[in-house]
């Protein structure tokens, strides 16, 4: 059985979290945010999940109230 390789973790930057929210706005899956952050969709779902936005959102972002 082949040994799955394991990446190296990333702190999550300001630039990254501005791009994250901008994306979730424009309604881009998190597989594509993903993408084009380099990193796992696990990872974006967490990340936005920690900042209280809504990857389900239909209409626009929304936030919880913290």
């Amino acid at each position: 059985m082949p040994v799955k390789k394991m990446g190296t973790r990333r702190e999550w930057s300001s630039s990254d979290e501005r791009e994250l929210k901008a994306l979730v706005r424009q309604k881009t899956p998190a597989r594509l945010i993903g993408r084009r952050l380099k990193r796992t969709e696990g990872a974006v779902r967490q990340k936005a999940f920690q900042m209280g936005i809504s990857l389900r959102a239909k209409r626009g972002m929304s936030l919880r109230s913290k």
